[in-house]
């Protein structure tokens, strides 16, 4: 057996690898690669990825409620705000004297529905009182028709007496007259009679003047029986009356509320001067400046929220198989190299090719089979307190892995 050092001089030694040094080598590769193959089935088998998606957010156009003059803006751009943070106000004059307007009118009808509420009570009683009169002067009126009518009877009466008075005295007289003539009887005799057919004569005349006032004392007393009844009628209308009353004093309430929800909307107006970030973010497309006269809806900036924040994956068809909403995804951020916690929240509707702006149109007969892109939804897990101070903005690029098994 030949020894591997030379013992002459000048001779280089040639040093032999032990057989097995490298088999132990092949051995260590072998396994790596195994490893590897193993990973990649693994991978392949029991998880999903793409590098096709991104972060998503709200981008939140702040514009004026009112129209009116800025006095005051409180921000820049790229400045980062929280909720509630004051972003501009408007002149706030306008709108003040607007409250002062409604909380008038408000106190105004509050008076008049305060004194129609009062009204009902007494018209209630007014009406009862009024019914309760109206039926004692009926009864009166009734009363006095009917003693009318029989002093009347009675004048008549007596106008028949005293005409048959007048007659028998004038008749007396007519009688005398010849008698006296001829000295039958004596003057005396005859001017008593005279006299006698005068006091008859005006007896009648009285007669007749009291026969005529009894007759204008009945239609005196039907009169007021026709006044009377008519305010019996009316007296029967308090119930009605009372209702009346009680719709004007609902009204007059109805007017408090009208007037209060005209003052609240005057405040709201107001408190619309002042606009604040509806919620924590980065200002971005800032376009409002002080003395500009904003009209509503005007928009007057971007407000990028970084609460609601969401992944936006565009996987592949054929990754779809086995992937449904709730499972457990990894996500890496290419801007910070962090990495977090998510899951599946939805699969798309749709390809991103049928909700892009020009849809391919596929019956010209040219068509090529083209893997499409299915947009998934992926909420982190819990943001806020994985990472409360996080750098994500819309529009990162990240890379998630979703375990489908």
């Amino acid at each position: 057996m030949a020894d591997s050092h030379s013992n002459e001089p000048g001779v280089e030694t040639e040093i032999v690898q032990p057989p097995r040094r490298r088999r132990g080598l092949i051995i260590v590769v072998l396994a790596v690669l195994v490893l590897v193959a193993i990973g990649i089935w693994w991978r392949s088998t029991y998880s999903e990825d793409t590098d096709d998606a991104q972060v998503n957010g709200h981008l939140i156009q702040v514009s004026s409620r009112i129209a009116g003059q800025v006095i005051h803006v409180d921000v820049n751009e790229n400045q980062f705000v929280n909720k509630g943070d004051p972003i501009a106000e408007l002149d706030p004059r306008d709108f003040e004297v607007a409250v002062e307007q409604a909380q008038a009118a408000l106190d105004s009808a509050k008076a008049a529905a305060a004194a129609a509420n009062v009204n009902v009570p007494i018209t209630t009683v007014n009406t009862g009182s009024n019914l309760r009169s109206a039926t004692a002067d009926l009864s009166g009126a009734h009363a006095s028709v009917s003693q009318a009518e029989q002093q009347l009877s009675a004048a008549q009466a007596r106008v028949a007496q005293a005409q048959a008075n007048y007659v028998k005295a004038q008749a007396d007289l007519d009688r005398y007259k010849p008698l006296v003539e001829k000295d039958v009887i004596s003057k005396q005799q005859f001017d008593a009679a005279v006299a006698a057919a005068d006091s008859t004569k005006a007896a009648l005349a009285d007669a007749q003047a009291s026969a005529k006032a009894a007759a204008d004392g009945v239609r005196v007393a039907h009169d007021r029986e026709t006044q009377a009844e008519a305010a019996y009628k009316y007296a029967l209308t308090g119930p009605q009356q009372v209702a009346a009353q009680d719709a004007r004093a609902k009204q007059a309430q109805a007017q408090v509320e009208q007037a209060q929800a005209q003052l609240d909307q005057a405040r709201l107006n107001l408190s619309y001067t002042k606009i604040v970030a509806p919620e924590a973010g980065i200002i971005t497309r800032k376009s409002v400046e002080v003395n500009q006269n904003v009209s509503v809806g005007q928009n007057m900036l971007t407000l990028v929220s970084l609460e609601d924040l969401w992944i936006t994956a565009n996987f592949k068809e054929t990754q779809l198989r086995h992937m449904q909403a709730g499972q457990k995804v990894e996500i890496h951020v290419d801007s910070t190299g962090k990495d977090y916690d998510g899951k599946v929240t939805q699969i798309g509707g749709a390809t991103g090719s049928v909700l892009s702006l020009f849809p391919p149109e596929n019956a010209t007969g040219n068509y090529v089979k083209v893997v499409q892109r299915v947009p998934v939804r992926v909420d982190f897990t819990d943001l806020a307190r994985e990472d409360p101070n996080h750098e994500l903005r819309p529009g990162l690029s990240v890379e998630p892995k979703v375990w489908v098994k």
